[in-house]
C-alpha cells in the first residue's frame, strides 16, 4: 500500500489500523474544550509527524493518521478530510480552509480489478506557505508548490507551480 501497488484495503492489518484511527479520531474530535498542549499531545499520538505550532481544528477525519506529516505552524480549519493510504507531506505555515479534502486513495479502472476490491494510493505534496480556500478538492497524486494559492471549491487535479494561483473545477492555473 505504501509503495502505491495494489492492496486489498479489507485487509485484517489494514482494518485494525482503521479501527485504532477511528477510536484516536473520537477522542480528539472531543478535544475542542481541552487546552492546547493536551490537544497537540492528541494529535501526536495519531499522526505520523506534527510541527512545532500546526493546528487542526476539530472535527478531523483520517484513513490511518500515520501517513501524515504536518509541518511548523500548517493550519487546518474545521471538518478537514485525509485520505492517508499512502504518504501526505503539508509543508510549514499552510493553511487550509474548512471543508478541505485531501485524497490519496484510487481505485483502478478496470473493473475487473476493482470487484476484486483491490485499490491504490498517489502521494500528495503540499508545499510551504500555501493557502486552500475552503471546501477545495486535492485529488491523488497532486504536487502543490510552495506559496501557492487554491481557491475555495476548487477541484485540483494536476499539479501547480510554486507561486501559482490556481481555481476551478479541474482546478487551472491563472496566467499572470
Amino acid at each position: 500500500m505504501l509503495a502505491g501497488e495494489l492492496y486489498d484495503a479489507g485487509d485484517a492489518e489494514l482494518q485494525a489500523d482503521a479501527a485504532a484511527a477511528r477510536a484516536w479520531m473520537v477522542r480528539y474530535n472531543a478535544s475542542l474544550g481541552l487546552p492546547l498542549a493536551e490537544r497537540r499531545k492528541l494529535l501526536a499520538e495519531g499522526l505520523g509527524a506534527i510541527g512545532e505550532g500546526a493546528t487542526v481544528r476539530p472535527p478531523f477525519h483520517v484513513d490511518y493518521g500515520y501517513n501524515i506529516r504536518l509541518g511548523n505552524g500548517v493550519f487546518l480549519n474545521f471538518n478537514c478530510v485525509i485520505l492517508d493510504v499512502v504518504a501526505v507531506t503539508i509543508g510549514d505555515k499552510t493553511q487550509i480552509g474548512p471543508g478541505v479534502q485531501i485524497l490519496t486513495a484510487d481505485h483502478p479502472r478496470d473493473h475487473a480489478t476493482r470487484d476484486a476490491g483491490l485499490e491504490f494510493g498517489r502521494p500528495i505534496q503540499i508545499g510551504r506557505n500555501v493557502w486552500i480556500g475552503g471546501g477545495a478538492i486535492i485529488l491523488p497524486g497532486v504536487t502543490i508548490g510552495d506559496d501557492a494559492v487554491i481557491g475555495a471549491g476548487s477541484v485540483v487535479t494536476r499539479d501547480v507551480p510554486a507561486g501559482a494561483t490556481a481555481f476551478g473545477n479541474p482546478a487551472r492555473v491563472k496566467q499572470a
